[in-house]
């Protein structure tokens, strides 16, 4: 049995398949994490999205901010673009928004020594935390009716943890931290607006979320995507491996079991 973790598909089917065959993954035996993020802008959504479906018992699907935002077109919470209200339209939709409800934000394995989030964890998020506000975000999504949760959660505005934090706006920056956040501040204050690489090096105001000074120390290694213009990185802590894909670089695969990266250059 292998163990994969696949970076952001983002609607890419040929590619997915094309790197699935090169890791010669065997979904009988086989497990791929999925860092989210698997459909919207590329041409594909719809073959990803039914095809991960289909082999839903050997993945473990964790939630990015394209799928959150699918949950909230599916309700009329939130806006919704062109190539959502395409996948809304498919026969079966109300069985995948479903299962992709019951799915994941945050994921930790003991004996890999590894955990899974969309955009990564909260610097102030121990791994006990992590485990507790995720559960306690999921719970929310899988009610019998999120609707009226998404709808007010969405207006709020969450950039900074807090133990002053109502219980919306906790639940906000909850989401915001493991499906949304690239930059802090050395307070640990997220910003939005930046989107572009990060210098690594650099002792500005601005900061990856995982170079923050008073980060939590957490012992299992932590996969993620989201951040495309940082592109494949790793350091001993964190590992991410969105590269890129539907801008045309590589999809990227890497091996939980060995640490090794293989990657499939996309078009």
């Amino acid at each position: 049995m292998a163990t994969w973790a696949v970076g952001d598909i983002h609607g890419c089917y040929d590619s997915l398949i094309k790197l699935l065959e090169k890791i010669e993954f065997n979904p009988s035996k086989d497990k791929l994490w999925l860092t989210g993020d698997i459909i919207n802008r590329g041409s594909d959504s719809i073959k990803v999205l039914k095809y991960i479906y289909s082999i839903r018992d050997s993945i473990v699907m964790i939630l990015g901010n394209h799928e959150i935002g699918l949950i909230e077109a599916y309700y009329d919470t939130g806006k919704i673009k062109s190539d959502t209200k395409e996948i809304l339209s498919i026969d079966g939709i109300d069985e995948i928004i479903f299962w992709l409800r019951y799915q994941k934000i945050f994921y930790s394995d003991k004996k890999l020594g590894f955990c899974i989030a969309h955009a990564g964890v909260s610097p102030m998020f121990t791994l006990s935390m992590a485990k507790e506000y995720s559960k306690r975000v999921e719970k929310k999504l899988q009610s019998d009716n999120p609707k009226e949760w998404l709808f007010d959660v969405l207006k709020r505005d969450s950039s900074i943890f807090s133990l002053d934090l109502n219980e919306l706006e906790l639940d906000k920056y909850i989401i915001d931290s493991f499906i949304k956040m690239r930059f802090c501040d050395d307070n640990a204050t997220f910003e939005f607006k930046e989107k572009g690489k990060p210098d690594l090096d650099s002792n500005g105001s601005l900061m990856p979320w995982f170079k923050v000074p008073k980060r939590k120390e957490i012992k299992h290694k932590i996969i993620f995507g989201h951040w495309a213009t940082l592109g494949f990185y790793e350091d001993k802590n964190v590992c991410c491996i969105d590269s890129s894909c539907v801008w045309g670089i590589s999809l990227s695969a890497y091996s939980l079991d060995d640490k090794k990266l293989i990657s499939i250059a996309c078009s």
